[in-house]
């Protein structure tokens, strides 16, 4: 038999007694060394070690190139303009059309080559970030909201991004720059460059000040992003009930809640930022008036000429711009530095599912599943799952019956292993789930969810879900088999139609259906049916119990019933409750017992609610 892995998991059913893992994104937030995350951040660019050489070498043609201007207009002030040689300033000019075009071309081309880095560096960010969400164990995702793990995707690269791509040539371009103009202001005059070495580096020094403070407000900002995120993405998928219980004004209430901390967040983080470019401008301008005055004395003293001056004054006022923009460049770095430690956040996040040292594969199964003396938490000191044994012979249909938390659920999520067990031992043709490899076990698996989940795509292929090498034939067959075929034929493309997101243009039976169809489809060597048709209506269950008793034939099978009259020729029932079995044996058997068993059939057949 060939199968698929199992998917999408099993969400387990967690009443307030059984609650669930602590407060949402916990462990996540931790403040980092910032020098971590530039390190792992470069660990990314690397690997394009000559591209970025290259980069290098551009942007030092160009910082050279740009820097030559004001030494040329230097020379032109001396030599040419006081002389009145026309033909010799003509020279010059074209000498530094030259300059500034070379300077020009090697910018565009660096910003060019940098691009394709950062967007491979990204993209590779992203696909680890992707590849190691899908190895987090299932509370992983019951802890964290999917807005806030989707803000990490996006948002969070988003800011990376932009500080990589559009910021790395002009970082390095900046710092090549100041270390070009120290260089020529010391050619040009040593007492004019000392003074300036004297004030310039107090302006630095104020910049770096403001700018340190910025960075814990960047990080407050990114997380509020990811809160946002989580409320619209639980708003949106929830809009009907929200809309059925009249309860727009409460989420509306909850949106401006989180929307206002983040306009707190955000003013916090860029108030400080905001005050940078006047404060340097200020100092700036005051620096270029010390220098021009300081030089104006050197000039009546025959220590400097006055293109010298001229060309010094340009270098001050430049010597400025770097900083000006190394001061803006670091709001967007420590933006991209507060999205990266998020990021890095997750992927130091360790699977808690591992497989065992030496596991191996699970070879093809008869289906001989056997439970001795298990007992599981999700939460410390609340036991869901006590003691418990049970065995499945290959073939048996087993039937789980209960109260809702009663632990049904988190038995066959045991079985799929989304969470290990704390002691005893859960065994399939007497090995041990833990010794073997998770994805061999979990392709021997098959599960149709109460909640079923469609993927956007045709419906062909959300059938085909169930086996990726699956024929044309062999996907209409299992159609057939869930009684879904005929209305797929009804549908506008039939089996090419596309489906919206989570199959929202089909009815919820119709969905169930096609989930079916896909277990069907997948050859499952065990079967897990968890409330599968729960969802549709009493003549829809009738047309697909045909269908499913064949599937079952020959396979071990766990189901889930809310319906208590679908698992009549059930091999064995198992009455769950509180953690335990209480009740086990036939259909007839439980109901001559006269037991809870027997409680809830005649309430369900008395027209009440089972509970």
């Amino acid at each position: 038999m060939t199968t698929a892995p199992v998917s999408p998991p099993i969400a387990p059913r967690r009443g307030p007694s059984h609650g669930g893992p602590g407060n949402p994104m916990a462990g996540l937030q931790k403040p980092r060394d910032a020098r971590i995350a530039v390190n792992r951040l470069l660990a990314y660019l690397l690997p394009h070690r000559a591209a970025l050489i290259g980069v290098f070498a551009l942007t030092l043609f160009y910082t050279a190139f740009s820097l030559a201007g004001p030494y040329l207009m230097g020379v032109a002030i001396d030599q040419f303009i006081a002389n009145k040689d026309l033909s010799g300033l003509g020279r010059v000019v074209l000498l530094m059309l030259g300059a500034y075009t070379v300077a020009w071309l090697s910018q565009v081309f660096a910003d060019f080559v940098m691009a394709g880095i950062s967007q491979k560096a990204l993209q590779k960010i992203r696909e680890d970030l992707f590849r190691h969400l899908q190895t987090l164990e299932l509370h992983f995702f019951d802890q964290n909201p999917h807005g806030e793990l989707m803000s990490r995707l996006t948002n969070d690269i988003d800011a990376i991004n932009r500080a990589v791509s559009q910021n790395v040539t002009q970082l390095i371009s900046n710092v090549l720059t100041v270390i070009g103009i120290m260089v020529m202001m010391l050619v040009l005059n040593v007492w004019l460059a000392l003074a300036a070495l004297l004030v310039i580096p107090l302006i630095m020094l104020l910049t770096a000040r403001i700018a340190s403070s910025t960075r814990s407000g960047f990080r407050d900002l990114q997380k509020g992003l990811g809160d946002l995120n989580a409320t619209v993405e639980e708003t949106i998928s929830g809009q009907r009930v929200v809309t059925a219980f009249g309860r727009t004004e409460s989420v509306r209430s909850v949106f401006n809640e989180k929307n206002e901390s983040l306009y707190h967040a955000s003013v916090k983080a860029n108030t400080l930022a905001f005050l940078m470019m006047p404060i340097t401008n200020v100092m700036g301008n005051l620096a270029v008036a010390i220098l021009a005055s300081l030089g104006g004395v050197l000039a009546i003293n025959g220590l400097i000429t006055v293109g010298a001056i001229a060309a010094f004054i340009n270098y001050t006022q430049r010597f400025m711009q770097p900083i000006r923009s190394m001061a803006n460049l670091y709001n967007t770095i420590q933006s991209a530095l507060a999205g990266a430690e998020r990021v890095f956040d997750i992927l130091d996040r360790q699977p808690e599912l591992m497989d065992a040292p030496g596991a191996t594969p699970l070879e093809q199964i008869k289906g001989d599943v056997r439970f001795e003396n298990v007992n599981f938490h999700y939460v410390e000191g609340v036991p869901v799952i006590k003691n418990m044994s049970l065995h499945a012979s290959p073939g048996q249909t087993i039937a789980l019956v209960g109260p809702t938390g009663a632990g049904k659920t988190t038995i066959v999520n045991l079985l799929t292993r989304f969470y290990d067990i704390q002691s005893g031992s859960i065994q399939i043709d007497g090995r041990a789930i833990d010794q073997v490899q998770k994805d061999s076990l979990r392709r021997q698996l098959g599960i149709v969810l109460q909640d079923t989940y469609l993927f956007t795509g045709t419906v062909m292929e959300n059938i085909r879900y169930g086996r990726l090498d699956a024929s044309d034939e062999e996907v209409y067959q299992a159609a057939r088999l869930a009684s879904a075929d005929t209305f797929i034929h009804r549908l506008p493309q039939g089996y090419q139609t596309q489906l919206s997101e989570r199959g929202s243009n089909l009815s919820q039976g119709q969905r169930q259906l096609l989930a079916i169809a896909r277990a069907i489809l997948a050859d499952p060597a065990i079967l897990i049916l968890d409330e599968a048709t729960s969802s549709v209506d009493t003549r829809t269950e009738a047309k697909i119990q045909k269908g499913l008793l064949e599937l079952m034939k020959g396979r071990t099978s766990f189901v889930i019933a809310h319906r208590l009259s679908t698992i009549r020729e059930a091999d064995q029932v198992l009455v769950i409750k509180d953690g335990e079995i209480i009740e086990r044996g036939s259909h007839n058997e439980l109901l001559d017992l006269g037991g809870f068993y027997n409680h809830l059939y005649l309430s369900q057949f008395k027209g009440q609610v089972a509970v």
